[in-house]
């Protein structure tokens, strides 16, 4: 596609392991979400994550707040396909259990888990069992003398807080780590990690906390997050939406493959429509779009409406249509190949793409 010449110069980091997962270095920026069941319920929460793995999801946390929640774990990551993150806080020997469990990565605060005999223990688990850590600060949980330092969260209080966790895995020659700094404001977030990727060399992971709702959360998280990713910035990241999980996900994705950052399933190009239209182009959309969410392969599909555009995108893609009377043009890699009908539109593009997706998937 035109503008995929632009190439992001990814900042350089240290790669980790999250199970069989890279994180950092040259691996491919991940995509991961966190499920919102009770984690003592072990099937519901094996039913949000099959979906988030059926969405393409690399990684995914599960919140562990009680021992319950503990032993609960230890049954659903013997059933996770993909490697499993602990959200571990205040409780020091819950991350110690769920290391015994096979967690693929501990998402710890040094801040709220005490004592640095406490984290000292952590970290010498982690080392032994090779488990990497995710040190998490967050604008909403600042420490009290940095609150009073700062008189309210800013990015700076955030790297401060930060390099104090920093320090302390320092001390401990401890650096399998990656480390997040939230915010729910995109200025503060933005600042935040462009100042940390300043200081140390491990992986980052993004994300704008309490986002919000799904059209909101989606506009916030894609603004700071792109901003930092088109910067060479980041090297995993969740978009936080009060919504299904699953969202997060495509969202993530939708935001990488915008970037040229990761190809994962069709790319769909499409006019927003108007009285040029020869076809219902939203519904269109709407259609192709629900239909070919299980294909993984990177396709590009143009569908635009009229003949004002249409040829120019439509030719640019694997799989174009460019509206016209009586009949809609379609184009397959940059060639005219034949007319089709807006009553057999849908069903014909959705053939051809499972066509190419099979070509593709057999040729790797």
């Amino acid at each position: 596609m035109s503008g995929s010449s632009h190439q992001i110069v990814r900042r350089k980091t240290r790669k980790i392991w999250v199970g069989d997962v890279p994180v950092g270095g040259d691996a491919p920026i991940t995509v991961q979400s966190m499920t919102n069941t009770d984690t003592r319920d072990v099937e519901a929460t094996m039913v949000q994550i099959r979906d988030l793995e059926e969405a393409g999801a690399d990684l995914i946390r599960v919140s562990v707040p009680c021992m319950e929640s503990a032993e609960a774990f230890k049954r659903i990551k013997e059933q996770a396909k993909v490697p499993l993150i602990a959200d571990i806080h205040f409780d020091h020997t819950i991350a110690l259990k769920v290391a015994e469990y096979g967690v693929d990565c501990l998402r710890i605060n040094p801040g709220n888990i005490g004592k640095e005999e406490r984290i000292k223990e952590v970290i010498a688990c982690a080392r032994d069992k090779n488990i990497p850590l995710r040190i998490g600060v967050n604008a909403g949980s600042l420490e009290k003398d940095l609150q009073r330092k700062y008189g309210e969260p800013t990015a700076e209080a955030l790297v401060e807080s930060a390099m104090r966790h920093v320090d302390i895995l320092d001390r401990h020659d401890f650096q399998n780590f990656k480390l997040s700094l939230k915010a729910s404001n995109v200025f503060m977030t933005v600042d935040a990690y462009r100042l940390i990727s300043q200081q140390i060399d491990q992986p980052l992971h993004l994300g704008v906390t309490e986002a919000g709702v799904f059209r909101a959360g989606t506009v916030k998280s894609s603004i700071a997050l792109g901003a930092l990713l088109m910067e060479g910035i980041g090297d995993t990241l969740r978009i936080s939406l009060a919504a299904d999980p699953v969202q997060e996900i495509k969202v993530g994705f939708d935001i990488l493959k915008s970037l040229n950052l990761r190809k994962k399933g069709v790319n769909f190009i499409a006019c927003p429509s108007c009285s040029r239209q020869e076809f219902d182009v939203i519904s269109t959309m709407n259609e192709l779009e629900a239909r070919l969410e299980d294909v993984k392969e990177s396709i590009d599909v143009a569908v635009i409406g009229c003949k004002v555009n249409g040829p120019g995108e439509a030719k640019e893609a694997a799989i174009g249509v460019a509206g016209a009377s009586p009949a809609n043009l379609i184009y397959r890699d940059g060639q005219k190949s034949h007319k089709v009908d807006k009553e057999s539109l849908v069903d014909e593009i959705e053939r051809m793409v499972r066509e190419k997706a099979a070509t593709l998937s057999s040729d790797s």
